[in-house]
């Protein structure tokens, strides 16, 4: 059994978060395809990355976009270290719904 690294000071377990960047890369192709209630992967970037951030992805791989920065910075290196996030979609909202807020997850870590 694994055990987890140390949980940041102060941050929460369980919480809802918003998915940003849906909408670049050719990711937005994807939205269909997800729906309430269906778990995605959380991915942390590797460590070479100037402005590191934790990624949100489909079962197949494909990313659909990531958490905010404000999220990221103490969530990624937690992740980095060996802890495990997992995320479930809440909601995803249609077109009229600005891209930033259009898939809302809840987010469990494993401490």
């Amino acid at each position: 059994m694994q055990i987890a690294p140390p949980f940041p000071d102060g941050r929460p377990t369980c919480f809802r978060s918003t998915v940003h960047g849906t909408i670049f890369a050719g990711r937005d192709r994807y939205i269909d395809a997800v729906k309430d209630g269906d778990m995605l992967q959380l991915i942390a970037d590797p460590p070479v990355q100037t402005e590191p951030e934790v990624w949100v992805h489909l079962d197949s791989g494909d990313p659909i976009g990531h958490l905010p920065a404000e999220i990221g910075c103490w969530l990624w290196p937690w992740m980095l270290s060996g802890g495990v996030a997992e995320a479930r979609v809440l909601r995803v909202g249609g077109a009229e719904v600005p891209s930033w807020r259009r898939i809302v997850l809840e987010i469990v870590c494993r401490i």
